[in-house]
C-alpha cells in the first residue's frame, strides 16, 4: 500500500507540473481537486482541505521553479521575445508575495468547506476572464510593453490572498488578467507568470509553515512528480500554437470548477 500511495502522489504531482510547464500555471488548479478526490477514491489517503492546500503549495513552488529554468534555457538559446518581463515580476511579484503570506497563514483558521468554496469561486472567475476575447497587446515597435501598474498590483495582491488560502500560486487568475486586462502578449504572459507564481508560492510556503504542520511524506512524493513533469510540459509548449494553449487552459479550469462545485453542492 505504501508503494501504491507513493506512486499515486508522484503521478498527481507529475500531472499538475506537466500542465504548469505547458500552460504557465503552478499546477494547483489541477492538483487541488486531484489531491482532494483521487487518494480518497482509491482508498490510500483522505486529505483535508488544509492538507491538500499545504501539499499543493509545495508542489507549485518546485513546479514553477522548474518551469522558470526551462523557459530561461529556451529563451537564452532562441532569443525568444517571451523572456520574463522584469517590470511585471517586480510590480506583481511583491504584491502577490504579501498577499500569499497573509492567505497562507490565516488559512489554518478556516474550515475545509470554506477553503473549497474559495477554490470554486477562483475557478469560476478564471473561466469568465479566459472566455473574454483577447483584444490584442500593447507592445510597440521597440518591444516595450505598457500596462496599468495599479491594476497589476491590486490584482496580484488580491490573488495572492486567495491563492495562499487554497495553496495555489494564482496563475490561473493572473494569466487571464494579464492577457485580457493588462493586454500582455501571450508568450510573455506565460513565461512571466511562472516567475510571479514562484514568488507567490514562496510566500504561501512560508505562510503554511508558520500556520501549522505539513504532511511531509505526501508532499515529498508530489514534489518528485513535479520535478519530472514541468520540464516536459515546457518543451511541448515551445512547439505549440499559443491560441491552443489558451483554449487548453479554459478547458482545464472549466473541468476542475465543475468537479469542485459538484463536491460542494
Amino acid at each position: 500500500m505504501d508503494i501504491i500511495f507513493s506512486m499515486i502522489m508522484i503521478i498527481v504531482g507529475f500531472i499538475g507540473s506537466f500542465f504548469s510547464g505547458l500552460l504557465g500555471i503552478g499546477g494547483a488548479i489541477i492538483n487541488y481537486p486531484l489531491l482532494l478526490f483521487v487518494p480518497s477514491s482509491l482508498g490510500v489517503a483522505n486529505f483535508t482541505a488544509q492538507e491538500v492546500a499545504s501539499i499543493s503549495i509545495f508542489q507549485v513552488f518546485f513546479a514553477s521553479l522548474a518551469g522558470i529554468l526551462a523557459y530561461r534555457r529556451k529563451s537564452l538559446k532562441s532569443k525568444d521575445a517571451s523572456l520574463i518581463h522584469k517590470g511585471l515580476v517586480l510590480n506583481m511579484g511583491i504584491s502577490i508575495l504579501l498577499g500569499s503570506l497573509i492567505g497562507g497563514y490565516f488559512s489554518r483558521f478556516l474550515v475545509s468547506d470554506t477553503i473549497n468554496i474559495i477554490y470554486g469561486v477562483l475557478a469560476i472567475i478564471a473561466i469568465v476572464l479566459m472566455v473574454i476575447p483577447n483584444k490584442g497587446t500593447q507592445q510597440d515597435d521597440s518591444g516595450e510593453i505598457s500596462y496599468n501598474r495599479i491594476i497589476a498590483i491590486v490584482a496580484a495582491f488580491s490573488t495572492g490572498i486567495a491563492s495562499g488560502i487554497v495553496g495555489a500560486g494564482g496563475a490561473f487568475i493572473l494569466i487571464p488578467v494579464m492577457l485580457t486586462v493588462l493586454k500582455i502578449p501571450t508568450r510573455t504572459t506565460i513565461a512571466t507568470s511562472l516567475a510571479i507564481v514562484f514568488i507567490s508560492a514562496f510566500g504561501g510556503v512560508i505562510g503554511k509553515i508558520t500556520g501549522g504542520p505539513i504532511p511531509m511524506i505526501p508532499t515529498l512524493f508530489a514534489v518528485i512528480g513535479s520535478l519530472l513533469g514541468a520540464p516536459l510540459g515546457s518543451r511541448i509548449s515551445a512547439k505549440m500554437n499559443v491560441k491552443y494553449l489558451r483554449y487548453a487552459l479554459i478547458i482545464l479550469i472549466s473541468l476542475t470548477a465543475i468537479k469542485i462545485w459538484m463536491s460542494i453542492l
